[in-house]
């Protein structure tokens, strides 16, 4: 990373392919992966990310808003992106506009969408449970009347696991039951609606703990990313598995300072020193993403050497004490996720430490950090293409502008938290 950069994120794209590999690993012969992009690939980067997953074969993409999809589209994200929240009816003719499928939200939102005065394709969200977005499930012959709107092209039906993370035996068969709502949904619809429909129930911890629960594809989130929400969870659910982190955090000490015993630092002096103690001002704060309840119990490594968060976390600088790191000086790495001289800290810990869950850690990094893509070498090639069915087979080996820029990228700086999009 330059020397300039204040702080900035790395994204290790080599682990992502990696983590490609260990998905398929774990998921039936023929269960296609739809990773989930939202939130900027939960804080990674939704563009470099999707044009390496496009570059090993992936043409299915989930996000949460039109936006998103828009911005994929633009970036020259090919195959299908599957919207999965609501897109207002305003909005409706850039979801055509730009090939973006739909999500069918309820029934009153399938009539919204079949008086769109033009074709939409379409996905149906069926709830099995978890109350959120989705027609119910034992509704089923709505899901049959939604072959009766001319202008629909309908692709898929998918539903959601709600406490696939859960221990309890209750959460066991209420995921189990989940699966078999799920299928009678499917099982109701005539043969000439199930033919080519693409059916998707398990994310990250569905792929984990269920994956007898595999349908025709599955939607990745945090795991591909090679992290799981909390720590627990890693010992617990990705225990035997391979999964690399994508993200490293890291920011520049700006100064480094002795404090005398008794001597207070930061906003409300609400640190004192106890002895006289050596404290670095890394520059990076809450703004960042560095969460602000971590003031006085986060850590970042400094030369390899675990050292406390000590004081208030501020907007755009924070204070480590450093006493016992040997010769640290102005310019030198503070390693806030990733490694430092063969120690770690991973997002889990960090998240764990501030009292939240990586989901929410990662994906509210902040847009000024600056972004290092490494793509060290190529050296797994996933391709999916031999198990696509349907209108989306764009087949293997076509490759465009935004694919090359990746394949041929070594290590790239994106500053101020921007992406090079294509028109």
């Amino acid at each position: 990373m330059e020397k300039t950069r204040r702080a900035w994120k790395e994204i290790n794209l080599e682990n992502l392919r990696h983590n490609v590999n260990e998905l398929k690993k774990l998921l039936p012969r023929g269960c296609m992966l739809m990773p989930a992009v939202k939130a900027d690939a939960y804080g990674h980067g939704a563009v470099p990310v999707a044009r390496e997953l496009q570059r090993l074969g992936i043409r299915d993409f989930c996000v949460a808003s039109l936006g998103e999809g828009i911005r994929l589209r633009r970036a020259g994200i090919r195959g299908q992106i599957l919207i999965l929240g609501y897109t207002p009816a305003e909005g409706l003719g850039d979801v055509s506009r730009y090939h973006l499928t739909q999500t069918v939200v309820d029934e009153a939102y399938a009539r919204e969408l079949a008086s769109f005065p033009g074709r939409l394709q379409v996905q149906a969200a069926a709830d099995t449970g978890m109350h959120r977005l989705g027609i119910p499930w034992d509704r089923q012959e709505a899901f049959a009347d939604l072959w009766r709107y001319q202008n629909l092209d309908i692709t898929g039906i998918f539903s959601h696991l709600c406490v696939s993370d859960g221990d309890s035996e209750e959460e066991r068969l209420f995921t189990e039951e989940q699966g078999r709502r799920y299928r009678r949904v499917l099982d109701i619809l005539p043969e000439a609606c199930r033919a080519g429909l693409q059916t998707h129930l398990l994310g990250s911890y569905g792929i984990l703990r269920y994956p007898e629960l595999a349908f025709g594809g599955a939607r990745p989130g945090i795991i591909l990313y090679g992290v799981c929400s909390t720590g627990q969870d890693a010992d617990q659910y990705a225990k035997g598995t391979d999964f690399r982190p994508v993200l490293s955090l890291k920011a520049r000490i700006a100064c480094v300072r002795d404090v005398e015993d008794g001597e207070g630092v930061g906003y409300g002096l609400a640190y004192r020193a106890r002895g006289k103690r050596r404290i670095a001002v890394a520059s990076i704060g809450y703004a960042d993403g560095v969460p602000r309840t971590l003031s006085g119990k986060g850590h970042a490594l400094v030369r390899g050497v675990r050292t406390p968060i000590v004081g208030r976390i501020c907007m755009d600088q924070l204070f480590l004490d450093v006493t016992r790191v040997p010769g640290v000086r102005s310019g030198d790495e503070a390693v806030f996720i990733g490694e430092s001289m063969g120690r770690r800290i991973r997002a889990e810990e960090m998240a764990d430490e501030a009292g939240t869950i990586t989901n929410e850690l990662l994906s509210r990094l902040g847009k000024r950090l600056d972004t290092a893509v490494l793509a060290e070498k190529e050296d797994s090639v996933y391709n999916d293409s031999s198990t696509r069915r349907g209108r989306y087979q764009d087949g293997p080996g076509k490759t465009g502008a935004a694919d090359r820029a990746v394949s041929d990228l070594r290590v790239r700086i994106y500053q101020d938290g921007r992406d090079p999009v294509s028109g």
